[in-house]
């Protein structure tokens, strides 16, 4: 009988505060900035995993807005394939850097860093297009 391997699932959530989103700088590999997120826990819907991995790495309780879109491509994670759900969240307070982050910081689309992980940095270009021409961003 063949081995059957499935991807991890798992979430993203893009946090709006105040006038920026929050990205985290990983503390483990792969390194580099990038949109909080984690693995789905057996049991949890995307959105309480979305919400939960916020509050963990960020402090922050977010309410979720949207969902922006499914990212699945084989290798947009170095260690296994993994399928993530891009959420765009709202959030008040002061974040703090927990759990999976070394540092976290609020930045806007003309300041992004330039260390980012994953295929974050295409999900952010996605993001911001959408945010200014909304859903035919994912138009042909």
């Amino acid at each position: 009988m063949k081995e059957r391997r499935n991807p991890f699932p798992t979430v993203d959530i893009i946090i709006e505060l105040n006038d920026g989103i929050v990205l985290i700088e990983r503390k483990n590999p792969p390194f580099g900035w990038a949109i909080p997120g984690g693995f789905v826990d057996y049991g949890e819907s995307l959105e309480d995993a979305a919400v939960r991995e916020a509050l963990e790495e960020t402090s922050l309780k977010v309410r979720l807005k949207a969902q922006l879109h499914a990212y699945s491509d084989p290798l947009r994670d170095p260690r296994f394939h993994t399928v993530s759900v891009v959420f765009v969240a709202k959030a008040d307070g002061v974040p703090e850097a927990r759990d999976d982050a070394k540092d976290l910081g609020v930045f806007t689309e003309k300041d992004l860093p330039e260390n980012i992980a994953f295929d974050h940095g295409k999900i952010l270009s996605d993001y911001f297009r959408w945010k200014r021409v909304g859903w035919k961003a994912f138009e042909g």
